[in-house]
């Protein structure tokens, strides 16, 4: 008897993630423009921007521009990233049917990263998702760095399980780990979902890896053999974190699609209108991305091109 078609969600992070660490700062319209080609694409879920302080983040200065210029009858749950309580505000003024929040897992990254200690991001967070829960909001939370710290190191698997508790506390919609840096291997993917799925029950899981030591896409893999419900991803491979050194490398949605198609995997997304998305955005950016689809192009597809050529 054939087993059922294995499905995971794709999350493009590329508009917040993505943009909010490349050096250009592109028009909102721009952003907006981003966004519905994705939306084309087959992406039914995106985080869009992030509600953060401006001077720290100035590519999201225009966070409810974007959010007011965005289809809202297309049945996509558009995401918006807050770190406190005032983030959260002004993103429930935008009406955006979800927020979420990063708690990072190292005490000196979380310092960095939003200027107080994991424990405080942790009472934030609970107080945030209740809000949320009471105004009709949806609320995830993503535990970040949960692989290794820029600062600290290695992050134990104890410290990861004792912040899933403490998180769970707030009754999120999705659970989300995160290996902000890059450090990650397939192997802890592994050990990591296997220890968290014998706590959460029921509850979604989602991961977010970086490719800045080109383990990232190994890393999805891995997950998706864990049965990880959502991985985050961007178009064209864009993006890390602005408060971490050489942290560079969302892993490419291009990338990803391809490793799950080949796979059987169903995404729903369109590998074709992804790739002709991250082209589009290399010429606003004015530069190449890292993404390797664009360059190589899609097998079986690219012999008959090839075929063409020698016959010309």
């Amino acid at each position: 008897m054939s087993q059922p078609a294995r499905h995971v969600s794709i999350i493009e992070v590329g508009p917040r993630d993505g943009l909010q660490s490349e050096p250009e700062i592109l028009p909102t319209a721009t952003k907006i423009e981003f966004i519905k080609r994705a939306i084309d694409a087959g992406i039914r879920r995106m985080e869009v921007t992030s509600f953060v302080h401006p001077k720290r983040v100035p590519q999201m200065a225009d966070a409810e521009e974007v959010i007011r210029g965005l289809p809202r009858d297309q049945g996509i749950t558009y995401i918006g990233l807050v770190l406190n309580r005032k983030g959260f505000e002004r993103a429930q003024a935008t009406g955006i049917p979800e927020i979420g929040m990063a708690v990072v897992a190292s005490d000196t990254y979380n310092q960095r990263n939003q200027g107080v200690p994991t424990s405080e991001s942790v009472k934030a967070w609970v107080d945030i998702a209740r809000a949320a829960k009471a105004a009709g909001i949806r609320a995830n939370v993503m535990i970040s760095s949960a692989f290794g710290c820029p600062f600290e190191g290695e992050v134990p698997l104890k410290r990861v399980l004792e912040l899933v508790d403490q998180v769970m506390e707030g009754d999120p919609v999705e659970l989300g780990i995160a290996d902000s840096i890059g450090v990650g291997v397939p192997s802890q993917v592994r050990d990591m979902l296997g220890a968290i799925r014998e706590r959460v029950r029921g509850v979604p899981i989602r991961c977010h890896f970086h490719n800045t030591r080109n383990t990232g896409i190994a890393n999805a893999q891995a997950a998706v053999d864990m049965g990880v419900d959502s991985l985050d991803a961007s178009i064209g491979g864009i993006g890390g974190c602005p408060f971490a050194p050489a942290a560079t490398g969302n892993i490419p949605t291009d990338d990803l699609l391809y490793m799950l198609d080949r796979s059987g995997v169903q995404t729903g997304v369109s590998l074709q209108k992804i790739i002709s998305t991250s082209q589009w955005l290399a010429e606003q950016l004015g530069r190449g991305t890292p993404a390797m689809l664009p360059k190589a192009g899609i097998f079986p597809q690219i012999a008959e091109v090839n075929r063409a050529r020698l016959a010309s």
